[in-house]
């Protein structure tokens, strides 16, 4: 269906103000932070949107109460060339959530403006973007909006599919919304008489069961965070969805970023399913790439995992004090001998990136007839293992000009190479980084495999 994305719901302000410590104050167990930096962003249902438009060409028009407060203007500013904002005219302040952040780590958050919004009418271009919508995202933050009753009118009224992210003090989803995806905490809050205590998947199936034949909707996905997400459509067994690991990361907005993928992905003609396992990959993603605090960071779909995540990655480890691995190789067909090196490999550091060939560098090192995998099928692969933090595919014959751009702390390699120096450790040597030999399970390699396959 042709058309936009429009995302309905509560727009905020957020700031992060970030700065160092080094000291507690005299009279407090509390830190002083210094040397503060202030960065602003889109929040709620703003955030949701700008998120949206990153990932795709389609247009994304947000549709929220906007006042005419100062907290407004820089919203717009913010928003200005990024999305097309459609505002109702609202009274009550911006809300605006302050963050004291050092490094990662938030300190303390402070809210401003009321906790909830006086709506006025909504306009007729409001009610006639959301009714020919190729999908409608409501991010709900509990301010009003979807409790409007011209608003729940519109949005029963839209043509394209509805996703609602809700929330705790927010309103029930109206009956016609294809999918519902509150997280886990949600869940349990609205659906708090379904026995089962935890979050066990027994406990959270039941949970989105309840919420289905409670609100009327076509589905509940209820995401876990790291664990993913589990789909229900009321009856029969759940879908599950596991997330790709993460290490580090600021996990706030990825609630965001999973409704907006599942929103777009029902827009471009997805089923339910597949559109929750792409939210899940993108939220991983969005988590990876260092969450709303990156949320102006361009994503590229070109590879498994863009630099821009590679390199966040790299960042936090070393801000931390960590260690960064590396290692390569084609890993056309993985067998336990990789694995053991990886496994390895891992253990060496904080974290592990593989640097893989390209189809075409495959090609040139081992003949026309391979690789057997294409590299976007190894890169999943090598991802879904629990010691692999990041896959990046290079183009080269060998890994020197990729290692030089992400300059690891260490590059492992497997194999028979002891006592002998490795080709890529005299790149290592430029920066300060070493590179090891591991020791290698004999008796596997993808040749052998593929020559036994042939017997």
């Amino acid at each position: 269906m042709k058309g936009p994305l429009v995302v309905v719901g509560d727009a905020l302000l957020d700031v992060d103000l970030v700065g160092t410590s080094s000291r507690l104050t005299p009279d407090a167990p509390v830190p002083v932070v210094e040397d503060v930096e202030t960065r602003e962003r889109p929040g709620g249902a703003a955030l949701a949107a700008v998120i949206a438009a990153a990932a795709t060409s389609r247009e994304v028009v947000l549709v929220a109460p906007i006042d005419t407060d100062d907290g407004a203007a820089r919203l717009r500013s913010l928003l200005d060339g990024r999305v097309r904002l459609v505002p109702i005219p609202a009274t009550g302040g911006t809300a605006v959530k302050q963050r004291v952040r050092v490094g990662d780590h938030s300190v303390v958050r402070i809210d401003s403006g009321s906790p909830v919004a006086t709506l006025g009418p909504l306009p007729e271009e409001a009610a006639a973007v959301i009714r020919d919508a190729a999908a409608v995202l409501v991010a709900d933050y509990g301010r009003g909006t979807t409790s409007a009753a011209e608003v729940r009118t519109a949005l029963a009224a839209a043509r394209g599919p509805v996703v609602w992210d809700p929330h705790p003090r927010g309103a029930d989803p109206v009956p016609n919304a294809r999918l519902v995806t509150p997280n886990g905490a949600e869940a349990a809050r609205v659906a708090a008489d379904v026995p089962g205590d935890g979050q066990g998947l027994a406990a959270v199936g039941a949970r989105a069961e309840a919420l289905i034949r409670q609100w009327g909707v076509g589905a509940v996905a209820v995401t876990l965070g790291p664990r993913g997400a589990l789909l229900s459509y009321g009856e029969g067994a759940p879908m599950v969805v596991p997330a790709v690991a993460v290490t580090g990361g600021d996990p706030c907005g990825a609630g965001d970023s999973f409704a907006a993928a599942a929103a777009l992905a029902l827009a471009d003609g997805a089923v339910t399913g597949e559109a929750v396992a792409a939210a899940v990959a993108a939220a991983s993603s969005f988590v990876a790439r260092g969450g709303a605090t990156a949320w102006d960071t361009d994503v590229s779909p070109e590879h498994p995992a863009p630099a821009s995540s590679v390199e966040a990655l790299m960042a936090r480890v070393r801000a931390s004090g960590g260690t960064v691995v590396a290692t390569g190789g084609c890993f056309d067909l993985l067998h336990p001998g990789h694995v053991a090196t990886l496994r390895a490999a891992r253990g060496l550091g904080d974290c592990l990136i593989v640097c893989i060939n390209s189809d075409a560098s495959v090609r040139r090192l081992k003949g026309p007839s391979r690789p057997l995998v294409t590299a976007a099928d190894r890169a999943r692969v090598l991802e879904a293992l629990e010691f692999v933090d990041a896959v990046v595919v290079f183009e080269e014959d060998t890994p020197a000009e990729v290692l030089d751009r992400l300059r690891p702390d260490v590059w492992a390699k497997g194999g028979d190479y002891a006592g002998a120096d490795l080709p890529e450790a005299a790149v290592l040597r430029t920066w300060g980084g070493q590179a090891v030999v591991l020791p290698y399970l004999d008796g596997h390699s993808t040749t052998a495999l593929v020559e036994r396959s042939r017997v």
